[in-house]
């Protein structure tokens, strides 16, 4: 299922570019969505839809295929599996940005596959749901952009730090006779009677030479649980065309019904 959907911000290109990149930053506008956790170039998370009063939870990871800023191109690849085992949903998202006196006009194309109850919708209503969410998506964006850019670190700040630490290094002045004592707080090597140098004194922390043990590369994110989007509710008008004849259908049996029983009487 190919969808496509476009929108415009009110920012240049260059500044949308850098907030569309920041899946972090973005993340809390994705509706339904929660970041949870980063791996190198990988994003894991839930995306939780409502359907009537069936709740269901997508679990999954979204990465990067391409991002080309010189043509400001983006391709993210999706996936995502029901946590009940219930279905999935696959997307390839590709997203295409181009400048326009001075704002910035997105185009986003989407290459959808749903498997299980989700895919019963059927195509019309869940382009009408994406159109819908993608608004709120966008709304929520343009708040991100109007927000500042965070500034870059000084230049006179990495300076003064420099100096400071170099500072440091320097040995802490005592009276005639002591031996001064470096202010990282190591021992001083002490000449032995043959006028060798002794063995340094190890100080707390020292792990003798063992390798310290590797970080892990997962990124936990601190993200609010996050409120299931109602599908039914977001596809609002393809429902009442769905559902609609039925209800005329059953609304008319239920008066002729009603008819029958006011003769019989």
């Amino acid at each position: 299922m190919e969808l496509t959907n476009e929108f415009t911000v009110p920012v240049p290109i260059e500044r949308a570019w850098e907030v569309l990149t920041d899946v972090e930053l973005i993340a809390p506008c994705l509706p339904g969505a929660q970041l949870q956790e980063i791996e190198g170039d990988e994003y894991r998370g839930i995306v939780k839809v409502k359907v009537g009063p069936i709740t269901a939870q997508y679990k999954g990871a979204a990465t990067f295929q391409e991002q080309d800023e010189a043509a400001r191109k983006l391709v993210l690849k999706a996936e995502g599996r029901d946590t009940r085992g219930q279905g999935s949903a696959s997307a390839l998202i590709t997203v295409n940005m181009s400048e326009d006196s001075g704002q910035t006009h997105v185009t986003v194309d989407t290459d959808l596959t749903i498997k299980g109850k989700v895919a019963q919708f059927g195509r019309g209503m869940i382009a009408d749901v994406s159109a819908k969410l993608m608004g709120e998506f966008v709304d929520c964006l343009e708040g991100k952009l109007d927000a500042p850019a965070e500034p870059a670190a000084s230049s006179g700040t990495t300076a003064d730090a420099a100096e400071s630490a170099t500072g440091t290094d320097q040995a802490i002045g005592t009276p005639d006779g002591e031996e001064p004592t470096p202010v990282d707080g190591t021992a001083p090597v002490a000449a032995d009677a043959e006028g060798g140098a002794a063995a340094a004194t190890p100080v707390a922390g020292d792990t003798g030479g063992a390798k310290a043990e590797p970080i892990s590369g997962v990124r936990k994110i601190d993200s609010p649980d996050r409120e299931p989007v109602d599908l039914v509710d977001a596809a609002g008008a393809s429902v009442v065309k769905r559902i609609g004849p039925v209800v005329l259908v059953l609304l008319i049996l239920w008066l002729l019904g009603r008819r029958r029983s006011n003769h019989g009487a």
